[in-house]
């Protein structure tokens, strides 16, 4: 299984500025299916150790893009 490199001493963290109000996106629904996938995409990207979970109050659009095999992927 293929991982995240390791951390090293140079890694860092982006430190939010006091002042920082996250920005509102205009929400857009998903169906019930389309949450099960966004939820078990999340769960396996940090099983894998590919990303962690964050103290952001940012948050950021999932999308779906069909693909010509009539399936989608998330972008």
């Amino acid at each position: 299984m293929e991982r995240m490199p390791a951390r090293k001493p140079w890694d860092h963290v982006i430190e939010l500025k006091e002042e920082f109000v996250p920005r509102k996106e205009k929400v857009y629904l998903l169906s019930r299916e389309e949450r099960e996938e966004v939820l078990a995409f999340v769960e396996d990207q940090l099983l894998k150790g590919y990303i962690q979970l964050s103290k952001s109050p940012q948050t950021s659009l999932v999308h779906f893009v069909a693909k010509k095999d009539g399936k989608r992927r998330i972008v």
